[in-house]
């Protein structure tokens, strides 16, 4: 029989209750909820009562002092993703934290380390690498379908998407805004589908035209009269392998559709778009495009905490790195640089 994980939670926010813990539910008895720690009691208690965690703190430290967990999701804001994994990585258990890994590159270094010096897991939620079209793209890529990699384009834009709740206006508590919380997302499964290579130079841009004035609020009013990041991310990155990304994000822009999610490769032998599922070919002297004719349905979130636990009891490879989690924290503090400075990064 399986040993029973004992699980804390630390932070009871929305990604908590609607993607970790559903995902661990999902192991039945395997895992125990054992503690969930929370700023806010009263939240901690309500998520304690729907998901049956036995106890419940003001504060992770104690919690991490007063149980013998093996493993913590972190879903807190941004700014606390380092100081607490480093914690509880010190405190000898597993973790696996929400993105982007940090709000520096300086702290998903100071986690990687952590996780190296003691001998624990340390994985980030990057979803999107087990939605079906990227399992699906990611066997593509490997069979040599489309050839090698040479160039992403990767986007993801709102019109009007900026969330009314939580803290993803601040830029102390966030470190960003959509660069950081929905781009991070797309240049990681790029450079997934890559194989990871070091980045060498970038490009950036932002923007901030939109979110500081008062306008149509299809996600719940933000506070537009505080409203500290950009609305709008553009970027270039170069690849020491040569290949290259292109990645534009936006909570705001006028535009249309109301929201676009999309990843297109390019290789020698052929195109590849992720989302929706297709690519594009030359056979037998004719342009060729190949549809999906049908994808499993799976969740993304549920699919990493699976792999995540197989992982802590030795049965697969985490799928997602520390040190991966530092190349995409550099190459997002790039972007960044080069936008206030208005120069290129080069590493």
């Amino acid at each position: 029989m399986q040993q029973r994980l004992r699980l804390g939670l630390i932070g009871a926010g929305g990604i908590a209750t609607s993607a970790h813990l559903p995902g661990y539910q999902a192991f039945g008895d395997q895992v125990e909820f054992a503690a969930v720690a929370d700023v806010n009691g009263e939240r901690a208690q309500q998520v304690a009562m729907q998901f049956g965690f036995a106890r419940v703190y003001n504060d992770y430290v104690t919690m991490l002092k007063a149980e013998q967990l093996d493993v913590v999701s972190i879903c807190t804001p941004n700014k606390f993703h380092a100081a607490v994994a480093i914690a509880a990585l010190g405190a000898g258990v597993h973790v696996l934290c929400e993105k982007p890994p940090a709000r520096t590159a300086a702290e998903a270094e100071a986690m990687a380390e952590a996780a190296r010096a003691n001998n624990r897991i340390l994985m980030y939620m990057f979803n999107n690498r087990f939605r079906p079209e990227s399992q699906a793209a990611s066997r593509f890529v490997e069979s040599g379908m489309i050839g090698p990699v040479y160039a992403a384009r990767a986007r993801w834009l709102r019109r009007r998407g900026i969330p009314g709740w939580g803290v993803f206006t601040s830029k102390e508590l966030q470190g960003g805004g959509p660069l950081i919380d929905l781009g991070v997302h797309m240049i990681d499964l790029a450079l997934h589908l890559m194989g990871y290579p070091e980045p060498d130079l970038v490009v950036g841009s932002t923007y901030n035209h939109l979110g500081t004035k008062l306008g149509p609020a299809p996600w719940g009013p933000w506070d537009w009269q505080n409203f500290e990041i950009e609305d709008m991310a553009l970027g270039f990155v170069r690849l020491k392998n040569g290949a290259s990304i292109i990645i534009e994000t936006s909570f705001m822009e006028h535009m249309e559709p109301m929201e676009e999610m999309t990843l297109m490769l390019s290789g020698a032998e052929g195109g590849l778009n992720v989302f929706p599922l297709k690519v594009f070919k030359d056979m037998n002297d004719t342009m060729v495009n190949i549809n999906s004719a049908w994808l499993p349905v799976a969740n993304g979130h549920h699919a990493l905490i699976a792999n995540f636990i197989a992982a802590i009891r030795g049965e697969a490879p985490p799928a997602v790195t520390p040190e991966e989690g530092v190349k995409l924290q550099r190459i997002l503090d790039a972007i960044y640089h080069s936008a206030e400075t208005g120069e290129a990064v080069k590493f």
